[in-house]
């Protein structure tokens, strides 16, 4: 080999090449020495140029200036962003609930939705009427409205529709007692009530429902049953259709087509109260019922005559 031609080992992977050359062969390591001077020209050393083997291309062993700064993804600044979202997110609620539900108490609104413990308003001409109550020892089984009580006016607003006694008992703080006026048989009656959360409310018809005594049996079709007035007077009743044989109403003498106006002394104004009442009633108790009876056969075009009877049932289990 010529003395101008002089080998040179690259540091890197320590191939031997000619050492006029800038870069290795082998890895493309950079071979000079002169970092600053070189501008991506001519790969081999000009004349008199001393070979020597340098830093490798990963720049590990480059002066801190001349090392690249390592960026951040798009993806990181993304995580990082929702990341501090989250945060700031969790902390507002953590001030902000507090404080709502503090400023709800002071202005006496309600945090729950109160409940009156009945089921199924329905718009009516005079206000909004109810089919029946839930469970016993709620709301209004204590304040003695039963299904068909047209409800007038509540906590002294008056009641037009059903949308706005919702509304009204998502207004009314829990255990707050409240005047309610109501129409039964043509006339005016007040009682109060005492709203109870959703929870307690939960909590009564779940007992009533796991009752050890089990639920009341009457024996007549509910699917054959509707509510009538008894002619000459404002009074509503419950009329039943088919009596089932040798179920405890057949036993007791009810028969088809009987007015039921009372239930163990509780008025009975729509067919849905009536089936409740049932019910609730203890197994193997006895119950007296209050009924209307037409006198003789009905003839078309002719009003019935009824005929007032009262009759004690021992009723049957479920």
């Amino acid at each position: 080999m010529s003395q101008d031609l002089l080998e040179v080992t690259c540091s890197n992977c320590h191939s031997r090449m000619p050492s006029d050359l800038r870069f290795c062969r082998n890895c493309g390591f950079r071979l000079t020495h002169n970092l600053g001077g070189y501008t991506g020209g001519n790969e081999y050393l000009a004349p008199g140029d001393a070979p020597t083997a340098v830093l490798p291309a990963n720049q590990k062993n480059l002066p801190a200036n001349q090392k690249k700064k390592r960026r951040l993804s798009g993806m990181s600044w993304l995580f990082i962003g929702l990341l501090v979202f989250f945060i700031c997110a969790a902390a507002f609620t953590a001030i902000v609930s507090p404080v709502k539900k503090s400023i709800e108490v002071a202005r006496g609104e309600p945090v729950v939705k109160s409940y009156f413990g009945v089921e199924n308003f329905n718009e009516t001409d005079n206000g909004v009427i109810f089919e029946y109550v839930s469970a016993p020892g709620g709301p209004a089984d204590k304040a003695g409205l039963v299904g068909g009580d047209v409800i007038l006016s509540v906590d002294g607003q008056p009641i037009h529709d059903d949308d706005q006694i919702e509304d009204l008992m998502s207004h009314i703080p829990v255990g707050k007692t409240i005047d309610i006026e109501y129409l039964r048989d043509g006339e005016k009656k007040t009682t109060k009530l005492t709203t109870i959360s959703m929870e307690e409310n939960r909590r009564l018809t779940r007992e009533f429902e796991r009752r050890p005594e089990g639920r009341g049996q009457f024996g007549y079709d509910d699917d054959d049953a509707e509510v009538i007035q008894i002619p000459g007077t404002k009074i509503r009743g419950v009329r039943l259709g088919r009596i089932l044989n040798s179920r405890p109403a057949d036993m007791a003498g009810i028969k088809d087509g009987d007015v039921v106006t009372e239930f163990d002394g509780i008025p009975i104004r729509h067919e849905a109260e009536f089936l409740m009442r049932v019910r609730r009633a203890l197994p193997y108790s006895t119950v007296k019922l209050v009924v209307m009876r037409p006198k003789g056969e009905p003839v078309e075009g002719q009003t019935p005559e009824y005929e007032k009877l009262e009759i004690p049932v021992k009723m049957g289990k479920q």
